[in-house]
């Protein structure tokens, strides 16, 4: 979860253009891309984040990492508390 936080606290200080510059100088923020995430605004609201494939990939794999320590988390709170498969199928049949 920290990985994440880390990464959404970046938003703040990443490098932030207009749609309207980011159309024309498409080529650029691809390359700037390739150093830190590059924020695209358009009418002063945030619509769009370019960054590279590796740093895609690494934010990718630890949502997943991070979405199985909780799934694991929220199981065994779940099972100490009496939870079992029959009780959620039951839950869930609906």
């Amino acid at each position: 979860m920290l990985s994440i936080l880390s990464n959404l606290s970046k938003i703040d200080t990443m490098k932030t253009v207009s749609a309207t510059e980011a159309k024309q100088r498409f080529a650029a923020i691809i390359d700037a891309a390739q150093r830190e995430p590059v924020v695209i605004r358009r009418q002063n609201r945030d619509v769009a984040v370019v960054m590279s494939p590796a740093d895609y990939d690494r934010m990718r794999g630890a949502s997943v990492v991070e979405l199985d320590r909780l799934c694991e988390r929220v199981s065994k709170q779940a099972a100490k508390r009496g939870m079992t498969d029959k009780i959620l199928a039951e839950l869930l049949k609906d």
